[in-house]
């Protein structure tokens, strides 16, 4: 019974394809890619780095055992066809990491993270204690890998660190405007020894899923010193008038937006998400959050993601996501409903999984109603599978705490404001208290618990994709860094490695059950 079993769990899988190193492309140059909607007044950053140490999330745009059996774990899907007779060659590496899902499911990316991780070389050689945290998540994963991305279409220097990664990863690219990508920048799928933004060979592999543009359904914020204050770019009166201060990511000292919360978000700083910015044949100065109030404005940016999609599935990409929204889940459902009307895969622009943020406040994830807020969409992630059997999960891939009082409406907020400030604690953590016995370990514990019972009607899981905010008081939020100064794992990290581990094996084991 247990060899019929593995039988019918290895007739399901799709073989390996991973080609060698892609040939050289050219570096990207950032404009239109990352800081662009596509509008004029965004398109300014010919020679800027891509975004740095963005929170860029919810806050920001507004952001075990194996049961006994080891079950064979995909290397890389590809885009083919049936599976059934498929010649697989099996070795002992195929059988560790988690258990392979059945086509109707989709793969599962399992924990990953954003932000830059400390004690890996440009060549993919990890530190031991680095090396411990990638082995400890990448068994939540299909492919027996940890997932990363950083808002762009390959790994960068962020905030003059640069992004390496090991073999061990998965890049997830993103087209973080709301613009046409450039095909030229877009790596092709499922190849390991990509080049990365700096023109360096990358030895993790590209997924075979490309990412929606970065919270659309919020105003967001201006980084740096008008974090909060700045939520819109200047008009054209107030340009005009010289009434238009520039924000500085690099300035800790503060500084503030004109009277109707505009600033120069543009020159020395970036905005938190594309719903910040104009877009060029939409009607309001800032469309995007209210997109679906202006059906001219919908076409536009629907035709355009259909044109990033089409590029995406020529270069090897299989699936897309929808928009990664913020807050408003109901963005996301409209946003399916629009693109998938004609098809229900990429060719048409469709996405096969839902994509969100999520953040609690202020160290209170009870009262702040942030547990609720993340059962809340969760539940409508599993209300659309239900309803349209394309959608194969969520990918929740910024998950933090932010140091401000709780704005469950608004995930935009004044660092500092809550009854918890960061800059009250050494390491500007989350200190224990009566809803975080043990601060922050017991809010990632608890968090990965959701994800885990998370499910469909019929069983299957609805989270498909999880990435931890892997930074240092950015956008707002608390220090959430899984490592020490010393490059050591720290309590956060133990309590990540734990509920990805307690993920992998529940993965596993539905599997065995099936």
């Amino acid at each position: 019974g247990l060899c019929l079993k593995l039988y019918w769990i290895c007739s399901r899988l799709r073989p390996t394809r991973l080609a060698g190193a892609m040939a050289a492309i050219d570096i990207e140059q950032h404009s239109g890619l990352l800081v662009s909607s596509g509008s004029d007044d965004e398109m300014h950053h010919a020679a800027e780095a891509a975004p740095s140490n963005r929170r860029l999330g919810s806050l920001l745009a507004a952001v075990g055992v194996t049961a006994g059996v080891a079950v064979m774990a995909w290397a890389g899907l590809t885009g083919g066809t049936g599976t059934q007779g498929s010649h697989i060659v099996m070795d002992s590496s195929a059988f560790v990491g988690l258990t392979a899902a059945t086509a109707d499911d989709g793969p599962n990316w399992g924990c990953g993270l954003v932000g830059a991780l400390p004690g890996i070389s440009q060549h993919g050689v990890a530190s031991p204690e680095t090396q411990r945290l990638i082995d400890g998540i990448k068994g939540s994963s299909t492919y027996n890998k940890a997932s990363y991305w950083n808002w762009n279409l390959a790994p960068q220097t962020d905030d003059g660190v640069e992004e390496h990664l090991t073999k061990d990863f998965i890049f997830m690219p993103e087209m973080w405007g709301a613009g046409v990508v450039e095909a030229k920048y877009v790596r092709t799928a499922n190849q390991p020894n990509f080049l990365d933004s700096n023109g360096k060979v990358c030895p993790a592999t590209m997924a075979e899923i490309f990412l929606g543009m970065n919270e659309p359904d919020i105003y967001g914020s201006c980084m740096g010193n008008m974090f909060g204050e700045c939520t819109a770019p200047c008009d054209d009166a107030a340009v005009a008038a010289n009434d238009c201060p520039a924000a500085s990511l690099a300035s800790t000292m503060r500084a503030h937006a004109n009277r109707r919360g505009e600033c120069n978000c543009w020159q020395y700083s970036h905005a938190t998400g594309v719903g910040f910015w104009p877009y060029q044949g939409c009607s309001s100065a800032q469309p995007l959050p209210n997109l679906w109030d202006d059906a001219g404005c919908v076409d536009t940016v629907m035709t355009a993601w259909k044109q990033t999609a089409q590029i995406a599935q020529s270069k090897g990409f299989k699936y897309v996501t929808t928009p990664l929204v913020a807050e408003n889940m109901a963005y996301a459902k409209s946003f399916v409903e629009k693109a998938c009307a004609e098809c229900h895969d990429i060719s048409c622009g469709c996405p096969q999984y839902v994509a969100f943020h999520f953040y609690a406040y202020d160290c209170q994830p009870i009262s702040t109603g942030g547990y609720k807020a993340l059962q809340e969409r969760l539940d409508a992630v599993k209300a659309l599978m239900e309803q349209y059997p394309f959608i194969k999960g969520a990918i929740v891939n910024e998950v933090g705490m932010l140091n401000c009082a709780g704005e469950k409406d608004n995930p935009i907020c004044a660092p500092d404001s809550g009854k918890y400030p960061a800059k009250n604690d050494p390491n500007h953590q989350c200190p224990k208290n009566s809803e975080l016995p043990r601060g922050l370990p017991d809010f990632v514990e608890h968090i990965m618990d959701m994800v885990i019972n998370a499910k469909t009607s019929d069983g299957r899981g609805v989270v498909k994709g999880f990435s931890w905010f892997n930074e240092n008081m950015a956008g707002g939020t608390y220090n959430l860094q899984l490592f020490d100064s010393a490059g050591k794992l720290n309590e956060v990290g133990e309590s990540y490695i734990k509920g990805c581990s307690k993920w992998a094996a529940a993965q596993k084991l539905q599997v065995i059950n099936s």
